[in-house]
């Protein structure tokens, strides 16, 4: 039996430069109904040599697979649609307790 040869998916650009801003809002808006239907939401905080900062709110930012999701789903998707996109990072927002989680949301938790 033969080994297996390793794949290696690369961009076909040789110079994406600089991020195009509109490019990435559209991707981001794109991403988000698929976020927010799982009660979070995604916040562009800056972009940096091609890296896009992210914040995971609401129900993303205490899921703890929010960080999986961002690597496996949101960084390929903006990778292959904005040019110049190398990596994204985010940082989780965790609300600090349940007033703040359901603050400005219309949801009325049963109490015991």
């Amino acid at each position: 039996m033969s080994e297996a040869t390793p794949v290696t998916i690369a961009s076909t650009r040789a110079d994406p430069g600089p991020i195009d801003p509109d490019e990435l809002e559209q991707a981001l808006n794109y991403i988000r109904p698929a976020v927010q239907a799982d009660g979070g939401d995604i916040v562009l905080l800056g972009v940096e040599d091609g890296v896009v900062s992210l914040q995971m709110v609401g129900a993303c930012g205490g899921c703890p697979l929010s960080m999986m999701t961002l690597k496996a789903g949101i960084e390929r998707i903006l990778k292959d649609r904005v040019p110049g996109v190398v990596e994204v990072n985010a940082s989780a927002d965790a609300p600090g307790s349940l007033e703040e989680a359901t603050q400005g949301t219309g949801i009325t938790l049963p109490t015991l």
